[in-house]
């Protein structure tokens, strides 16, 4: 019998604004070159322009009651002056971890601004994420051009192909310096991020002219000071018809319960968005709140009062949830990039309500659904369509300024550069106490381990 060890009690939240120090964004030199880029109502943005963190009175009142300097990010934007001459200049464009819808269209953005904008006409693919830069040459880069890029944000995955795993940053870097690269963009989560500073720290000691740009690439929305990342708002709408189609096989069958995990390591986003669209969920399980499985407060318990009471029940989880549970006491176990290797809890789950529902000798039917796969290789949907291109365009913007080591973000209705240092320093999470989650609560009806307790 499982039963969970840990303290049900949800942990306090904590945050910290970042100092001025944090949020300087680094450039490779004076911008003397006059930007081609043309400009007809919106004016180029200037380099003192900047963007709150604050998002709240309450917040501000506090930072100045405290007399701290309110904080900002700079502004992101096309700059009347840029660093590198158009011309002479030779990109690159790499694909880190796992997939996620969007990649191909920031890839497109980033050649098509290069190319009409800019007038850039040499532009490098990396295939297959960092092994594409390793200083074995195993992989070729490819030419990228508005003709090689022309459909591809019609399909999902990426043209480029991807990789987990480290590479030697000195190797990677002697690619870039050979091949006379002056801005990398690297699409990347977490990890591909940590890899995009190392490079960065490396072009740093050697003293090169190569800027290094991200865009934020995790499906699970989990980067810091990033409201959206792209791929996301696809997820959702993928995961609400997979959430309908297991209501739909709930309802058919007497003590139906349709259990439907989504992606999620250890922030809960897409499920409870999903959750939110959807409002035929009655247990969203996430990661940020530790999941009980027995006692009076038990989500099995629960389930049971919701089956005598409506005889049907749909159930999301995220992959994350739960695995002090359903390790089974199995030694940990990790993947090339160093993420933990999740236990799969919705097998879990799916075996664990057979078992307690067994054991009380009452029927009960169970329609077990992973689409994980399935979501991480759909193409855009229009909202990450239009926000992949924006994306690019502003990642472009950046890296001809000669800005470096920064990953492009939104923030207050605003496009705005966040050092990567800061956005890979922890990662998003939802509030178990914040309006989110409460918004949850209310739509499924169940208790959270905070309430309950």
């Amino acid at each position: 019998m499982a039963t969970s060890t840990s303290d049900p009690a949800i942990p306090p939240r904590t945050s910290r604004f970042p100092d001025a120090g944090e949020l300087h964004i680094r450039t490779l030199g004076e911008a003397a070159v006059r930007s081609p880029v043309p400009r007809h109502r919106e004016p180029f943005v200037d380099d003192a322009e900047r963007v709150l963190l604050c998002q709240t009175t309450s917040e501000l009142e506090s930072l100045r009651a405290r007399g701290v300097a309110l904080p900002s990010f700079e502004r992101a934007g096309a700059r009347k002056q840029i660093f590198f001459e158009p011309k002479q200049l030779t990109a690159g464009i790499v694909t880190c971890g796992g997939l996620c819808p969007g990649l191909n269209n920031v890839v497109r953005a980033i050649v098509l601004s290069l190319t009409y904008a800019y007038g850039v006409e040499r532009i490098l693919g990396f295939r297959f994420g960092y092994e594409g830069l390793a200083r074995d040459g195993r992989h070729e880069p490819v030419a990228l051009t508005p003709a090689e890029v022309d459909t591809q944000h019609e399909q999902g995955g990426t043209c480029l192909g991807s990789s987990r795993g480290p590479q030697d940053v000195g190797g990677m870097v002697d690619t870039l310096d050979r091949l006379g690269v002056g801005i990398l963009f690297v699409l990347g989560g977490d990890g591909g991020l940590r890899g995009a500073t190392a490079i960065h720290d490396e072009i740093t000691r050697r003293r090169l002219p190569i800027a290094v740009v991200g865009v934020p690439k995790t499906i699970d929305n989990d980067l810091l000071w990033t409201w959206r990342s792209f791929g996301f708002s696809t997820a959702v709408d993928a995961a609400r018809s997979i959430i309908r189609a297991a209501h739909v096989e709930a309802r058919a069958a007497w003590n139906g319960v349709g259990l439907v995990k989504l992606m999620g390591r250890h922030s809960g986003f897409i499920a409870a968005h999903a959750t939110l669209a959807n409002n035929d969920v009655n247990f969203c399980l996430v990661p940020e709140v530790p999941l009980v499985l027995e006692g009076e407060n038990g989500f099995l318990q629960d389930l049971e009062r919701r089956l005598a009471l409506k005889h049907h029940a749909v159930v999301v989880v995220a992959e994350g949830v739960g695995q002090d549970l359903a390790s089974h006491g199995k030694s940990e176990q990790r993947d090339k990039s160093g993420n933990v290797k999740l236990n799969d809890i919705g097998v879990f789950l799916r075996d664990e309500i057979t078992r307690y529902f067994a054991a009380k000798k009452d029927e009960v039917v169970i329609r077990y659904i992973d689409p994980s796969y399935v979501i991480r290789s759909l193409p855009a949907n229009p909202m990450d369509a239009q926000y992949c291109l924006t994306l690019g365009q502003h990642a472009v913007h950046a890296g001809m300024s000669g800005r470096t080591n920064l990953v492009v973000s939104s923030w207050n209705e605003h496009f705005v550069h966040v050092p990567i240092p800061l956005a890979i320093a922890g990662r998003r999470c939802i509030d178990p106490y914040g309006e989110e989650w409460q918004r949850v609560l209310e739509s499924t009806g169940q208790r959270s381990p905070a309430h309950a307790a």
